[in-house]
């Protein structure tokens, strides 16, 4: 593969990296920003369909560790060794603590936070092989910041920062990195379904006075996996408009 030029200008050397729930939103952009910039990448979905041109599309379900497992082994066996993995496959299920059930919670914590532990633990065989591994997790404000309704997503992502700082100590001296991307309200189908009103008042609330770009999140990410972020590890970088500032 053709060598192409990162977003610093430096030349990456097509390494293989892997998007989880990269078939739509925030994921998808991610994958499209990384196989520009010349990375052999694949992205996991439920179905094993619907990713970006470009991309290795496989079927994962990220609650089942032997789904993980066999994605993984497609990977390598058509690309290599997985070298940066974005966390990024997530589920919502908002509503106020009083009304929410233990499964509600427990869902959102199996998808979120244990499955990005089930897909670093499996990424990680062929990271420590190859001594060199960047690990990005995509968290968010509301991890940091806190949100009516959204205890169990929160919570999880909340987790994620955990999850980046003990890998950095565990493994940070086997030249990988484990960082975390914190987006805010950011324009997807998700937030162009919102009622104006509703709209309007989260935009309040946004030093910048808009919601973020899905190619924000992505240009942060590969920045991230590039060989100029070789000495951030542990890091939250929020990319919000300043909503989470100071938190």
């Amino acid at each position: 593969m053709t060598e192409q030029a990162n977003v610093n200008g430096t030349a990456e050397s097509g390494r293989v990296a892997l998007v989880t729930g990269g078939n739509r939103g925030i994921g998808r952009a991610i994958a499209e920003d990384l196989i520009a910039a010349g990375y052999r990448v694949a992205v996991t979905s439920r179905s094993g369909e619907g990713g970006p041109e470009g991309a290795l599309t496989v079927a994962a379900d990220v609650t089942d560790a032997a789904s993980i497992d066999a994605a993984f082994s497609q990977i390598e066996a058509e690309l290599g060794t997985v070298e940066v993995v974005v966390a990024n496959a997530g589920v919502t299920k908002d509503t106020l603590l009083l009304r929410m059930s233990e499964e509600d919670f427990t869902d959102v914590i199996d998808t979120n936070l244990t499955g990005a532990f089930r897909v670093i633990k499996r990424a990680s065989k062929g990271m420590l092989k190859a001594r060199f591994g960047r690990v990005v997790l995509i968290s968010s404000v509301v991890g940091l910041y806190g949100s009516p309704g959204q205890i169990n997503y929160s919570s999880s992502k909340a987790g994620l920062v955990g999850m980046a700082r003990s890998l950095t100590r565990e493994l940070g001296g086997r030249g990988i990195t484990a960082n975390v991307v914190a987006p805010g309200f950011i324009e997807t189908e998700m937030t162009a379904v919102l009622p104006e009103a509703t709209q309007k008042q989260y935009l309040e609330t946004i030093p910048a006075g808009r919601f973020g770009r899905v190619d924000e999140i992505a240009k942060t990410v590969r920045w991230l996996a590039s060989d100029d972020a070789a000495y951030v590890s542990g890091a939250v970088i929020p990319v919000d408009g300043g909503l989470g500032m100071g938190h």
